[in-house]
């Protein structure tokens, strides 16, 4: 691969390529944690956040530098990485800016729809020239995609993230457009502008949608609240595995699997 390659991330930026082993990377999303390791590349992370807890018998050896928002800034000074790799959504513009000052590589990421994991695939597999895996990782989520019934989107869902405030997803986030493979359009607060609003129960916004899903991340909704939830409302309210619906990267593919076991 010659020099004058460079690669692209959701901000605009060019990236040359680098040897797997010259890199020393530190990762703030959980997801993309699990995707460098399924590219290969567990050998040159140096860095993850609390939450990148997949895969497990691999990241428990590498050191933990706080949480996606709550980085511990000196503790990653001094693994002197090579490369950061953040999102968008889970990560703090000021953090990016400051770890930045002595990182010399960062790698802003913004899946938005399933379909941008291809692309999220050959970014990293070609930044760190892994590009053998990063195609079989595309050809993977192309039959898992491939396999998905077809679905028309008839039903309408309230997808909540969080309790106390209760907290729902707009339509244009990955998990709702992940949705909408599954015949689903989620439900949002009226004019709303936030990409994860907040709301508050009142007797008339149930008529406005058909079901609700409860996730197990970022808060951790249970049976229980799927029971109370469902006696409150009188209406379907179904526990879902947050991360087969929210996690990009390798765990995409299996989370298009995990599309076709949802009932409505």
């Amino acid at each position: 691969m010659t020099n004058d390659i460079f690669l692209t991330d959701a901000i605009g930026q060019q990236h040359q390529p680098v040897a797997a082993a010259q890199a020393r990377i530190v990762s703030l999303v959980p997801s993309i944690t699990e995707l460098i390791c399924d590219l290969g590349l567990a050998s040159s992370l140096v860095g993850r956040t609390g939450f990148c807890i997949h895969r497990a018998e691999t990241v428990q050896a590498i050191p933990k530098i706080g949480g996606t928002k709550d980085v511990n800034i000196e503790k990653i000074r001094r693994l002197a990485p090579t490369h950061l790799i953040v999102n968008i959504d889970e990560n703090e513009k000021p953090t990016v800016d400051s770890l930045a000052e002595f990182i010399p590589h960062v790698i802003v990421t913004h899946p938005n729809t399933p379909r941008d994991n291809l692309a999220l695939y050959r970014l990293l597999g070609g930044i760190f020239q892994v590009e053998a895996a990063a195609e079989q990782l595309c050809a993977a989520f192309e039959k898992a995609y491939a396999d998905l019934p077809l679905r028309i989107s008839t039903q309408r869902v309230l997808y909540c993230i969080w309790k106390d405030p209760w907290m729902t997803i707009a339509g244009d986030t990955y998990i709702a457009n992940m949705l909408n493979l599954a015949g689903c359009q989620v439900w949002t607060p009226e004019n709303n502008t936030l990409r994860y609003p907040a709301f508050s129960w009142n007797d008339t916004m149930a008529a406005q949608f058909d079901s609700v899903l409860l996730s197990t991340e970022p808060y951790r909704f249970t049976e229980d609240h799927v029971d109370a939830l469902e006696r409150q409302l009188g209406k379907p309210v179904q526990l879902v595995d947050g991360e087969m619906l929210s996690w990009y990267g390798s765990r995409a593919i299996k989370g298009l699997m995990y599309l076709k076991t949802l009932r409505f």
